[in-house]
């Protein structure tokens, strides 16, 4: 079994607990592939963060975001998450128990070869004029100005399956997940969303003369023209590009989902941690 590590930047406690991991499973006779970055600060040979996709399981040590940056380097590789973080809606392991958990994972993969994980959505986004297709985002595709405030944002229109719903001036506007419900979404003034709804959440980013947020079925196709603005799109925090106005985005469910590997966190007492 090949096991890939991703810690925190920056952590010391994460760069620990990596350490250990690795030795761990070194000494168990498993092979262990770290990111460059986490390599470094441990002194062992690293790997680009992509690469990991040919792990058998990725354990991510930090909060959201390094889960996050983890699971775009994973792919379809089952990902567990360490939760140094406050809220840990994607870790589910504390740091007491990641060596146990990860043991786990590892013993289940040698008796039946595969590991626990569930399936989570994922959304894409494509961006016609340039034949562009974004990596896709466990939380959100976001799509705004070069800056925010008053006169930086953008003028755009939503079509959901080719019904016009909202069209307006925003600082911008993201189309989320489940998972990302919790995240950018809501300090948007999106609403939360069970994990176990199949649907996308639309959010405008102060608007003017903008429609509620609304949650739409997951095979529904999200159309974003816009029209004019100095517009940037991003997946998860990420992968920013620049674009070309006027223009438009095509977003809707990946076919392929993020897999969350280890126990589910409970998603109300996550919830209690935002307070």
């Amino acid at each position: 079994m090949r096991v890939g590590i991703v810690a925190q930047r920056g952590n010391a406690r994460a760069a620990y607990l990596a350490a250990d991991l690795r030795d761990m499973l070194v000494s168990e006779g498993e092979g262990v592939w770290i990111d460059a970055a986490t390599a470094e600060t441990i002194d062992t040979p690293g790997h680009d963060v992509e690469e990991l996709s040919s792990c058998d399981l990725v354990v991510s040590i930090g909060g959201d975001g390094t889960f996050l940056f983890a699971a775009r380097g994973a792919g379809s590789t089952p990902v567990l998450g360490v939760n140094l973080g406050e809220v840990g809606f994607l870790n589910a392991v504390s740091p007491d128990d990641a060596l146990q958990a990860v043991r786990r994972e590892v013993e289940r993969y040698r008796e039946s070869g595969s590991v626990r994980y569930r399936e989570v959505p994922r959304v894409t986004a494509t961006v016609e004029s340039e034949d562009l297709t974004l990596t896709p985002a466990i939380n959100e595709v976001t799509i705004q100005g070069e800056q925010r405030g008053h006169g930086q944002g953008i003028t755009y229109e939503v079509r959901v399956d080719g019904s016009l719903y909202t069209s307006a001036d925003a600082d911008g506007v993201l189309v989320a997940t489940p998972t990302g419900s919790t995240a950018y979404n809501l300090s948007e003034g999106g609403p939360l969303i069970h994990p176990h709804i199949d649907g996308l959440v639309v959010t405008d980013m102060v608007g003017t003369g903008s429609m509620p947020p609304i949650v739409v079925p997951s095979d529904k196709e999200i159309h974003a023209r816009i029209e004019q603005g100095n517009a940037v799109i991003s997946t998860d925090g990420s992968n920013h590009r620049y674009l070309e106005t006027p223009t438009s985005v095509t977003l809707s469910a990946d076919p392929e989902p993020a897999r969350v590997a280890g126990p589910v966190s409970d998603f109300f007492q996550a919830l209690n941690k935002l307070e």
